[in-house]
């Protein structure tokens, strides 16, 4: 069955306004996007789960944004590195193309991303006897990492407002709202979404990511 969006008061839809005073304020938590540079420092502009330095590099950053994934001790089986090659081979044709963007997702796509989404939360992730699963809010995390122009990510607070659960279909419905509301803003602006960028102030950045942040400001920050 799938999960709808709550109902969003009027005053919380990021139409224009709304969005550009959501990533001006955004701008200034810096932290993000400095671990967000250093992650690409070390992988180029393309994420790549195949490789091992990737996979390692993948973790850190998901340890700067703030999920808390144990690292292996000396001896110890890297869990997460061996567990994330895994999903890769499973699941990197069900992602969409690197070029894709949130407004172009299809309905075909979102319901294999739900999937992808489903097989990644529930991956082991730590090493240890009580080994942790990767969990919802990493799991959207490494996603928008792998596809940052289209897949928001989100955190509890995010996904319990909008749409009371961090279960696949919640996730689908997520990208489905994600994607009304970029639609909305190009056709609202008449703008492609790298001139969007550049009127917001923050050119290079995917609407994908200027959506999260609105939904950070607007129901993170804000409880």
């Amino acid at each position: 069955m799938e999960v709808h969006p709550r109902q969003i008061p009027p005053g919380r839809c990021p139409d224009l306004a709304r969005l550009r005073a959501a990533v001006g304020e955004f701008a200034g938590y810096t932290s993000a996007d400095r671990s967000w540079e250093r992650l690409l420092l070390t992988t180029g502009p393309w994420i790549d789960p195949a490789l091992p330095a990737h996979r390692r590099a993948l973790l850190v950053w998901l340890n700067a944004w703030g999920c808390r994934l144990r690292y292996p001790r000396d001896g110890e089986h890297d869990v997460f590195s061996a567990e994330t090659a895994g999903w890769w081979a499973r699941r990197h044709d069900h992602l969409p193309g690197r070029d894709t963007t949130l407004a172009r997702l299809t309905d075909a796509q979102i319901d294999l991303l739900g999937e992808c989404y489903a097989d990644l939360s529930a991956m082991p992730a730590t090493p240890g006897t009580r080994p942790r699963r990767l969990g919802p809010t990493a799991a959207t995390k490494l996603l928008h990492a792998l596809r940052p122009d289209a897949l928001m990510p989100w955190d509890a607070a995010i996904a319990d407002a909008l749409h009371g659960a961090r279960t696949a279909a919640a996730y689908r419905a997520h990208l489905r709202l994600g994607r009304q509301w970029a639609r909305r803003l190009l056709a609202e602006t008449g703008l492609g979404e790298e001139a969007l960028a550049v009127e917001l102030g923050r050119p290079g950045r995917p609407l994908a990511k200027m959506l999260d942040d609105y939904c950070y400001l607007a129901f993170t920050a804000a409880t």
